[in-house]
């Protein structure tokens, strides 16, 4: 069994800093730690690139779990490398975060990092991974050949809430590659899609193009921008925000769209 292996292969690490996002994979992972026995810490790193919510959501859980948690505050924002957004964006954030959390296991006596990158990601563009390896990273969930859907039906086995929920990448990944992320940028999506959400949208992405919205939804939730008075709140709604354009993207929410 797959989980069984994973277990294994924590009690070899024997210690570890976990870096903790509060998703599905992470929060798996952590549950796993503490069911292992071994020595652990759960790190987050929070910085504007990362919803309000989702770091109160990563600490709930991590209380809930009873994990030592710690969240330290990241500065990509700093690294014009970052902030000019290449195609390897994610390298950047990640390269950060890994020194940082190398730093926090040597200090606590950890023999390692770990990370929650499970057997799908090998199969998607993920330039952290270079990060993770450049740092000396493990990723237990990889290594125990465990599957996205078979995390999700282990976690909803075990009753973490995290099982259905969905996957939510840093605001980062809302602008296309080469449009300059800010501050201010990166605020202006976090309340755009809490304005979505707030009127009852499920799954969905703003993606800012520069002074254009451009709204992601399931596809079976489009019928409801053909609603007048849905469709002038929103568009109210953002351009309170500072955007001057909104459109919808009929194709509907895919995650990673902007890496096509």
């Amino acid at each position: 069994m797959k989980y069984q292996k994973l277990l294994s292969i924590l009690h070899e690490i024997e210690s570890a800093v976990l870096a903790y996002s509060g998703g599905v994979d992470s929060t798996f992972l952590l549950k796993a730690l503490k069911e292992s026995g071994i020595s652990a810490l759960a790190v987050t790193g929070y910085s504007e690139t990362m919803p309000a919510a989702e770091l109160e959501n990563a600490a709930a859980m991590a209380k809930a779990i009873a994990v030592t948690h710690k969240v330290i505050a990241t500065d990509e924002l700093s690294n014009p490398d970052f902030t000019r957004n290449p195609v390897d964006r994610c390298f950047h954030c990640k390269d950060e975060l890994f020194s940082r959390l190398t730093d926090i296991a040597r200090s606590e006596g950890c023999r390692y990092v770990i990370d929650g990158s499970n057997y799908d990601d090998l199969s998607d563009r993920r330039p952290g991974r270079q990060a993770a390896a450049k740092h000396g990273v493990r990723s237990p969930l990889l290594e125990a050949g465990l599957l996205k859907d078979e995390i999700r039906a282990l976690s909803r086995e075990m009753g973490l809430p995290t099982w259905s929920k969905p996957a939510s990448p840093c605001l980062s990944s809302r602008f296309p590659y080469g449009v300059r992320i800010t501050k201010e940028a990166l605020k202006r999506v976090e309340h755009a899609e809490a304005c979505l959400k707030g009127l009852g949208f499920g799954d969905l992405r703003v993606r800012s193009h520069n002074d254009m919205a451009k709204i992601e939804v399931d596809t079976r939730e489009l019928p409801r921008f053909l609603d007048r008075e849905m469709r002038e709140e929103v568009v109210l709604q953002l351009k309170a925000l500072g955007f001057k354009h909104v459109s919808i993207d009929l194709e509907g929410f895919r995650s990673g769209k902007l890496n096509d």
